[in-house]
């Protein structure tokens, strides 16, 4: 009996070392066949035709890649006076974003790719994305035409709305400035387009003109000549263009005057702060009295009593005025 279970195990484990045999002979088969089909791929792919093929793909896409560089290299060399920094960063981008796109479209005709075919697709999801992204597109358009305009760049002051800051970036979507208290704000390019933009910064030089008012006892010839001096007192005001002053109208409080001054988009802070402490000082010195609301207020003797004091307080109220 055991004599059979061991001729038993005998013939099962020859069976199975067979079969691991063939298992092994069938997978190395496999190896050397499919290694071979790839030699022979490989041999009848490299012919002269080929290989021509080959080097001239090379050939194009080295020439490509010349002419990017020196594009690249040609516009980065163009002055700010014919191409301002913002707009040259544009420029950068166009011509980078065009030589991938012709890159791409190269490699993929030379693998077979029919182009009508993607040029149809792209055709059919650019519609759709331009119906999902309407005010997406309407910012690029805007951000196109702002760069085109050249009505700002990054350090100017400018004004859009309620919103008043200096210009950050000018992006493809957004302006990004930053207030004067250092607060971040991002304005839609369309809202800059679709509205009145101020930039303060525009011109190297500003104007501004202040307001002063004189009694109507004070002589006007005076009181004029006496404004004119205020200019000379401050050192940021240009002489060309030459400072004015002029009256602007009789008010309610006094004779108005109206003094205007050049000065560098710099030193407006600056400016302004000397002509008004120059109008002080000058006014001060010739006796010209600037005239300020003053306001009387009578209160009745018998304020002991309750009720006569209301009835005396109401008479007051109305015999009081404004002297100004």
């Amino acid at each position: 009996m055991n004599d059979e279970v061991v001729e038993n195990a005998a013939e099962e484990g020859e069976v199975v070392i067979q079969s691991v045999s063939d298992v092994g002979h069938a997978a190395v088969e496999n190896v050397t066949k499919t290694a071979g089909d790839f030699f022979t791929w490989v041999k009848g792919f490299i012919t002269w035709d080929n290989l021509f093929k080959v080097v001239g793909a090379l050939l194009i896409l080295l020439a490509l890649f010349i002419i990017y560089k020196l594009c690249m290299r040609a516009i980065k060399k163009v002055p700010p006076e014919k191409l301002s920094p913002q707009k040259a960063v544009g420029v950068l981008k166009i011509v980078q974003y065009a030589y991938y796109f012709i890159v791409v479209m190269y490699i993929l005709s030379l693998f077979g790719v029919k182009l009508s075919a993607i040029w149809g697709a792209a055709g059919v999801a650019g519609v759709a994305l331009a119906f999902a992204a309407q005010t997406s597109v309407s910012n690029i358009i805007s951000g196109i035409f702002i760069v085109a305009e050249k009505t700002m760049k990054p350090g100017d002051l400018i004004t859009v709305g309620s919103e008043t800051g200096i210009v950050d970036t000018i992006g493809l979507l957004s302006v990004q400035i930053h207030t004067l208290d250092n607060q971040l704000i991002r304005i839609p390019n369309s809202t800059i387009i679709n509205s009145n933009m101020l930039n303060t910064s525009y011109f190297p030089r500003r104007r501004i003109c202040i307001t002063v008012y004189v009694s109507y006892d004070t002589d006007m010839e005076y009181a004029l000549e006496t404004l004119k001096k205020v200019p000379a007192l401050c050192k940021t005001v240009l002489k060309d263009p030459a400072p004015a002053a002029w009256f602007d109208g009789f008010g309610d409080s006094g004779i108005k005057l109206v003094l205007a001054v050049w000065f560098n988009s710099a030193d407006f802070l600056a400016t302004k702060n000397a002509a008004y402490i120059g109008i002080k000082k000058v006014f001060d010195e010739a006796k010209i009295e600037i005239p300020y609301t003053k306001i009387d207020v009578n209160f009745p003797e018998d304020g002991i009593n309750t009720k006569p004091a209301v009835k005396s307080q109401k008479k007051a109220s109305s015999k009081s005025k404004a002297k100004k």
